[in-house]
């Protein structure tokens, strides 16, 4: 659908780095106030996708961010259990261990800023975001960029990293059996330099992304190389069902990279002008 003009935006205060105590340590947590130039338009918590797409992600995150505080929004970003300079190594990670973290964010900025919640999620942090949007004591909204159909697929997309390196050697043949076999025996196995624990594969695997039962409103995003691209039948499928289910929910396309996975860090400005538009479509949420 066509992405309408997004509101103006104006300088916002200075980000605010710092480490939250939390289970196991802490997590380090950038946030960004929102600009005092604009009337507040609520709290936002990103939640970041899985492994290296984290760092990939990062600048374009970033640059949202700044536009969102600008826009008027309170950002918090966290690094969860094992990511980036939080505490733990990525073996420590488990799924329910990282929506704990995400609840914790929510409860940071519940005490730091007012308004209407967003969890903004991207790629796997979609299905961590509607997980916990499900276990806060008040609804929220959700902003998704490119959401994934499941847990599973990612999985599958993460352990063919590890088989993808093995066919060079000439050793894959069985890969994804044995790896499947050694996380279900609770061995940890490692991948692109990051250490898979078997709870964390099991949450990952079992995610799905299905509506949670207090319906608000979703803003669905996706980028696309082609500028006549459309949803894929599988999100359209997924976007269908929250809506019967009660969400006022609405994807966009917007022409870009996959920053997320290119070799080279890139940018997507489109994306952030079609997420403030999104954020500022439809009225304030209870």
């Amino acid at each position: 659908m066509p992405v309408p003009a997004s509101r103006p935006v104006t300088a916002a205060p200075p980000r605010e780095t710092f480490f939250l105590p939390a289970a196991r340590g802490q997590r380090l947590c950038v946030h960004y106030p929102p600009s005092t130039a604009v009337a507040a338009q609520g709290r936002i918590v990103y939640v970041h996708p899985f492994a290296e797409e984290m760092n990939k992600a990062r600048r374009m995150v970033a640059l949202q961010a700044e536009a969102m505080a600008s826009a008027g929004y309170s950002v918090l970003l966290i690094d969860l259990l094992g990511c980036g300079d939080s505490s733990g190594d990525f073996a420590d990670a488990s799924w329910e261990a990282w929506c704990d973290d995400v609840l914790h964010a929510c409860d940071w900025s519940a005490g730091h800023a007012s308004g209407p919640l967003w969890l903004w999620g991207l790629r796997a942090g979609c299905l961590l975001a509607r997980q916990v949007a499900e276990s806060l004591p008040t609804p929220c909204n959700l902003l998704f960029w490119q959401a994934p159909a499941s847990g599973k697929i990612l999985l599958q997309q993460f352990l063919r990293l590890k088989l993808a390196g093995e066919m060079l050697d000439g050793a894959a043949k069985g890969g994804m059996e044995l790896l499947r076999q050694q996380l279900a025996e609770g061995m940890t196995v490692e991948i692109a330099g990051y250490a898979l624990a078997p709870a964390l594969a099991r949450g990952l695997e079992a995610a799905q992304l299905n509506p949670p039962p207090l319906a608000q409103r979703l803003e669905w995003l996706e980028l696309a190389t082609r500028a006549d691209a459309t949803l894929t039948p599988v999100a359209g499928k997924t976007l269908a069902a929250w809506q019967q289910a009660g969400w006022q929910a609405r994807a966009r396309l917007v022409t870009g990279p996959s920053f997320w996975q290119t070799t080279e860090i890139e940018d997507a400005p489109a994306l952030i002008t079609a997420s403030l538009a999104a954020l500022a479509d439809g009225g304030t949420s209870p």
